[in-house]
């Protein structure tokens, strides 16, 4: 077995090394855009080039090093009938729901208010949080936004979640397709959206979608920069229909010197960090899965490439 390791790491031992160790039988090979072929089976990536599919024609599947396969749906080569599998949590979605939740205490609790105080020397208590004011809608149901809803209802929160097809979710009132989004939309004021990135979810955060969430709204955008259209935020922002906005992901990252957003103060910025790859538990995922269909056993995670996720 071949296994071809296309990432573009500097230092793509921290890969190869644990790989090799977890399928010791196989051949690791690291993309090299001037070398030859490998004739490789598997192939791991990350936005590979077009060279990859143009070179090595005999693939039997490529891993994805994520779960967001939006940068590898780009490759205009890319095999139509090629297996491709997504990374599944690996760490990730804990991270997710950490990281929605110290954005939505950081709005419903109130903590700038309180770290303002402080600087100011002042001592003020502030009325309790009330739940019931702080309804959140998760848009997006896959398996990192699944985690996201339940760790926020588990803590009380009013939560609903919407999605494109039918999902259940213990403690979460969902909504499903277009015909839906609207009452979902009108049932929250803290929007989360962890969608994946398709032709129909591009753009999906305009002008009035976000004029359609409660007074007082919120939005964490943890999908992809490209949900989001920029100027439309500023303007609900303007405006007064958005009261604050954290966002973890841009169009351009790293967030272009000079771009509106670095001035606003009702704008939380983070360099995409709501979650990272874990390494060692995505080895283990990725390595698990070359070796059971290798074998011929069924596999989870398989891209629709037709859907995009």
């Amino acid at each position: 077995m071949k296994i071809l390791f296309v990432a573009g790491d500097p230092k793509p031992e921290r890969w190869t090394v644990p790989i090799q160790e977890q399928l010791p039988d196989a051949e690791i090979f690291v993309w090299d855009p001037e070398g030859p072929a490998v004739d490789a089976d598997y192939a791991i990536v990350w936005q590979p080039p077009e060279a990859l599919f143009e070179r090595e024609t005999h693939l039997k599947a490529v891993f994805n090093l994520g779960a967001g396969i939006d940068g590898l749906l780009k490759v205009a080569n890319l095999p139509q009938n090629l297996t491709i599998v997504r990374l599944e949590d690996a760490g990730m979605s804990v991270q997710m729901a950490e990281y929605v939740l110290h954005q939505l205490l950081e709005a419903s609790r109130g903590m700038e208010t309180y770290r303002e105080q402080q600087r100011e020397g002042v001592w003020k208590i502030h009325r309790p949080i009330k739940r019931s004011e702080w309804p959140v809608g998760v848009m997006g149901l896959g398996h990192i936004g699944k985690r996201v809803a339940r760790t926020l209802a588990d803590l009380d929160y009013q939560v609903s979640g919407w999605a494109r097809g039918e999902h259940s979710v213990e403690g979460v009132s969902t909504y499903a397709g277009p015909g839906q989004l609207g009452d979902f939309l009108q049932s929250t004021r803290v929007l989360v959206n962890t969608l994946p990135l398709t032709d129909e979810t591009r753009d999906i955060i305009n002008y009035d979608l976000l004029s359609r969430l409660q007074p007082g709204a919120v939005l964490i955008n943890v999908g992809r920069g490209e949900h989001l259209v920029d100027e439309d935020l500023l303007r609900a922002l303007d405006e007064g229909k958005l009261l604050r906005a954290s966002l973890d992901v841009f169009r351009k990252e790293p967030l272009p010197e000079g771009h509106p957003f670095w001035q606003r103060k009702e704008i939380t910025i983070t360099p995409h960090i709501s979650a990272r790859t874990l390494r060692d538990a995505t080895i283990e995922q990725i390595t698990g899965k070359i070796r059971d269909h290798a074998a011929g056993r069924a596999i989870s995670g398989i891209v629709d490439t037709d859907r995009g996720y």
